[in-house]
């Protein structure tokens, strides 16, 4: 059974470090001392709307949200498909 992982991506390259991010979803962005985005963790439940929101508020468009599905019946480090 495959469930699905929503993850917080930070583009540094385009980041200016505004930290509107960490306004919008502080459950979910740090600042580090020079004003860059730290993730922590992964988006789930109420997180998920301001990640969404951070992502389109972003002025440097250095934010998106990555979706990956993981397979929950498959013990971690395992080979077996």
């Amino acid at each position: 059974m495959a469930k699905r992982i929503l993850t917080l991506i930070v583009d540094p390259i385009k980041c200016d470090a505004y930290g509107h991010c960490a306004e919008i979803a502080p459950e979910i962005i740090a600042l580090d001392p020079w004003g860059y985005p730290i993730i922590r963790g992964q988006v789930a439940g109420a997180a998920k709307a301001h990640a969404e929101m951070a992502v389109r508020q972003c002025p440097r468009q250095a934010l998106s949200i990555k979706a990956s599905n993981v397979d929950v019946d498959r013990p971690v480090g395992s080979t077996r498909r």
